[in-house]
């Protein structure tokens, strides 16, 4: 089994970006939020309880689900997010655990999991990589990736842990300050640090 370095930061703070730089050195990339795209997908077991739980009308006119809707609702009422992550988090990481025990021929891989500190993750990994972004910063990003108010997208951050809770849990730091060059650099030197650290 390779070596699990579970990377996480809080909402927009660059996950993806991080996650492709470690990609292109050739590390495994296990996303949870693929995963979770993955899982509810028209006919599934989740995509079914969903659709149960709120009705139809949360379906497009082609029959997926309008996520656009599902963020708007979950993320303004406590109750139905927490049903949703009671719902997913289980099957997420049953998935997660397959992929991870099919990676044979690595030294390590990067697992991203967005609520690695709020469903308890961190137990499941070899190594915690946080992502250290400004919330001035994640907030702008948010605002024009999801083309949403500046409301929504505070209770979104706000929906998760502090970034001071999320780095007590960490063994390694990447700071994001919106400089790819840096980013950059800093996975380079982690994977040299994560290769020499887990020879085995």
């Amino acid at each position: 089994m390779p070596y699990v370095v579970a990377l996480s930061g809080g909402i927009a703070s660059g996950k993806s970006t991080i996650a492709d730089l470690f990609g292109r050195l050739g590390v495994p990339i296990i996303d949870a939020d693929i995963i979770a795209r993955q899982v509810v997908q028209i006919g599934s077991y989740a995509f079914n309880q969903i659709v149960k739980h709120f009705s139809q009308e949360i379906l497009l006119t082609n029959g997926e689900l309008d996520r656009s809707q599902l963020r708007e609702i979950i993320f303004n009422n406590d109750h139905e997010r927490l049903w949703l992550n009671d719902l997913l988090h289980p099957i997420i990481k049953q998935e997660t655990q397959k992929q991870i025990a099919m990676q044979k021929s690595t030294t390590y891989l990067i697992w991203v999991v967005p609520l690695l500190i709020e469903n308890n993750l961190h137990t499941l990994a070899d190594r915690v990589l946080i992502i250290d972004t400004p919330v001035s910063l994640q907030l702008a990003r948010l605002v024009k990736r999801d083309n949403i108010s500046e409301s929504l997208a505070e209770k979104m951050i706000l929906s998760q842990v502090s970034l001071k809770k999320r780095l007590s849990y960490a063994d390694d730091i990447i700071v994001n300050d919106g400089n790819l060059s840096s980013l950059t650099t800093q996975v380079n030197l982690l994977h040299q640090q994560y290769l020499d650290s887990f020879k085995k």
